[in-house]
């Protein structure tokens, strides 16, 4: 039997692919929170307002239904940062998705089907009553760690009740809280659950356990082998075309985990290694067209 071939790919119309799989047309665009639900559940996980010069979706460009949409100047007035901001609280908020700052340390949307295999390749089997040990270890810092020991004592918890709680309450440890709970997001530990408007704007935050427990059991559940693959099978399916070491910066692998999964993805037909794309240079990994997940 004859391998298939795929036909020659240009970098325009990769583009034009990605253009419909990233909701980058005005017909596609997304207008209500349900159109916003579907999106996030069909790419997997995207950023919310920028893309930080990765290949990824993002909510804020679907919203407006363009390739390169100009940021505005006065984002208090513009109807397609409003609906995005309106959107990355709602759908958290009603527990339909995950939103924190997890890829790259950037404001992240997840869909609760792929989340788990982020549980499983972030945590690596850890609760959060494990986090001593990583403190232990040297894997979080001392502001995390305050941060956390505040949650276990009593959670939820608005922003300025858990700085005072942490002992980081004064104004100029303002940028290592946020570090530190930057740093939480990353590791899975801790989520927002609740942006607060009254009587000022303020966060309220939780445990991941305890605000998506099925998800994080699933992820429990997952080894670290098929959470990759499964990370890397939606990044694919979606990008359509990526190579290697991009997979590796993006998800924080490293490029030998990121070439196991690709030879199983490869073995099962739903990518080709080694193909070219016109006006692009090197090698590319291509998701099979046509094959479904």
């Amino acid at each position: 039997m004859k391998r298939q071939r795929h036909p020659p790919l240009t970098r325009a119309a990769l583009e034009r692919l990605r253009d419909r799989a990233f909701h980058r047309l005005p017909h596609l665009r997304v207008r209500t929170e349900k159109h916003a639900l579907r999106f996030i559940e069909e790419v997997g996980f995207c950023f919310t307002f920028r893309t930080f010069g990765h290949i990824l979706p993002c909510l804020y460009v679907a919203v407006c239904g363009r390739r390169h949409p100009r940021w505005p100047k006065h984002t208090h007035h513009d109807s397609a940062v409003g609906l995005t901001w309106e959107l990355k609280d709602s759908l958290p908020a009603k527990r339909l998705v995950y939103y924190g700052k997890l890829l790259k340390g950037k404001p992240t949307l997840v869909s609760r089907e792929i989340l788990p295999a982020f549980v499983a390749l972030i945590r690596n089997g850890r609760r959060s009553g494990d986090y001593l040990f990583d403190y232990r270890d040297g894997r979080l810092s001392r502001p995390a760690l305050q941060l956390m020991d505040a949650l276990m004592e009593r959670h939820p918890l608005e922003t300025g009740e858990l700085r005072r709680r942490a002992g980081l309450g004064s104004p100029v440890q303002t940028p290592q809280f946020e570090r530190a709970m930057a740093e939480l997001q990353r590791k899975l530990w801790v989520v927002k659950i609740e942006e607060i408007y009254e009587p000022t704007f303020s966060y309220r935050w939780d445990f991941l356990d305890h605000w998506l427990p099925e998800q994080v059991k699933r992820g429990e559940e997952l080894s670290r082998d098929e959470a990759i693959l499964q990370l890397l099978k939606a990044y694919l399916k979606i990008v359509i075309a990526s190579q290697e070491r991009t997979m590796a910066r993006l998800l924080d692998l490293s490029v030998g985990e990121v070439e196991g999964a690709l030879v199983r993805l490869a073995a099962k037909g739903f990518i080709s290694r080694g193909v070219p794309i016109r006006a692009l240079p090197g090698p590319w990994v291509l998701w099979g067209p046509g094959r479904e997940a």
